[in-house]
């Protein structure tokens, strides 16, 4: 089996790919799933390299993210709802290889209008992005939201979520073309450009001199941002992509009477289960009426070619969600005569 096999840590870039790495064991509640595509991350290159917090013992196999078909190598075991054959999507250790092995319960069916490279990136981008508009924000109809990284996978994702459910969105990223892509594929009504010093005051004059209502990052922009949200407005904090975790000065949270909001997804498992299935459903909704449409960059890496993806995802070249293509759409399937 081929499979992106760390044995030391390392930088993607010093990983060979394995052409005989072992096949995965389904274990109990599992099922193996022969992978299509699967989704690039930032969290994958500190992986790696052991900077990142799931350290898995070594060896292991790198990637999370991915979508395929159940597996007609091992039993579907009882209580699971899948078929072999069944195209799913997920999240589990050891994504960027020909087959891994997932949790039945954590898979979910793949919708039939949306591709395997589409649906590589949906597991952890799309919730979060859900979660902290409708669950943390509480975001209104009409309501002002301004996205930082609106171009990346979860920014992306939290624009075409917020214009769904009604709000005016400002896109922000770090080029033109970047905040083309967000008013173009995700449906941003504004952009600014945040690598411009006193990017703010544009905000402003788009708002009205309200300021955003919303601040969607997950880049790590949380101060810059608000010297522009508005009265009684709230602060996401999803990540930290630019690297640095932010002191944020509480005078200003004080005094501009805002909500300062965290956002841990991948927490929810443990901490509120209940709550992942309604998500899901109300996203697979959005989905199957078209009212949101995952986006992926134009170009697909092959699985021998992982570390090229990876670094294009590292050197901020890619846009919508990066993804690999382990294996071609109709591969494996036979033709119905």
């Amino acid at each position: 089996m081929r499979g992106f096999v760390v044995k030391d840590l390392a930088h993607p870039s010093k990983i060979p790919l394995s052409t005989d790495a072992p096949e995965p064991k389904a274990g109990a509640g599992q099922v193996l799933v022969d992978v299509y595509s699967a989704g690039l991350n930032f969290f994958d290159i500190l992986q790696a390299q052991g900077k990142y917090q799931n350290k898995p013992p070594l060896p292991f196999v790198l990637g999370t993210e991915f979508a395929g078909r159940i597996s007609s190598k091992h039993p579907i075991p009882e209580g699971c709802p899948f078929k072999p054959g069944q195209r799913v999507f997920g999240a589990a250790q050891g994504a960027f290889a020909d087959v891994v092995s997932a949790e039945w319960a954590k898979l979910i069916p793949l919708p039939d209008n949306i591709s395997f490279d589409q649906g590589a990136g949906l597991f952890v981008t799309w919730p979060t992005s859900y979660e902290a508009l409708v669950g943390r924000a509480e975001l209104k109809k009409g309501e002002w939201v301004l996205v930082t990284a609106a171009a990346g996978g979860v920014g992306i994702a939290a624009v075409q979520i917020a214009k769904a459910l009604g709000a005016k969105v400002i896109a922000a990223a770090g080029s033109a073309s970047k905040i083309e892509v967000a008013k173009k594929f995700g449906g941003a009504d504004y952009g600014v450009n945040y690598s411009t010093p006193g990017w703010q005051k544009e905000v402003l004059k788009i708002t009205g001199g309200k300021g955003a209502d919303v601040i969607y990052d997950p880049v790590g922009l949380i101060n810059d941002s608000l010297k522009c949200i508005a009265w009684k407005g709230r602060a996401l904090v999803i990540g930290f992509a630019a690297g640095t975790i932010e002191k944020v000065p509480m005078n200003l949270v004080l005094l501009k009477n805002v909500s300062l909001v965290g956002l841990h997804w991948g927490a929810y498992t443990q901490k509120e289960p209940s709550r992942i299935p309604v998500v899901w459903k109300e996203l697979l909704d959005m989905f199957a009426s078209g009212t949101v449409q995952p986006v992926t960059y134009t170009e697909t890496w092959p699985l021998e070619k992982l570390s090229e993806g990876l670094g294009a995802l590292e050197r901020r070249e890619t846009w919508g969600k990066a993804v690999i293509r382990v294996r071609e759409e109709n591969e494996g399937r036979v033709a119905k005569l």
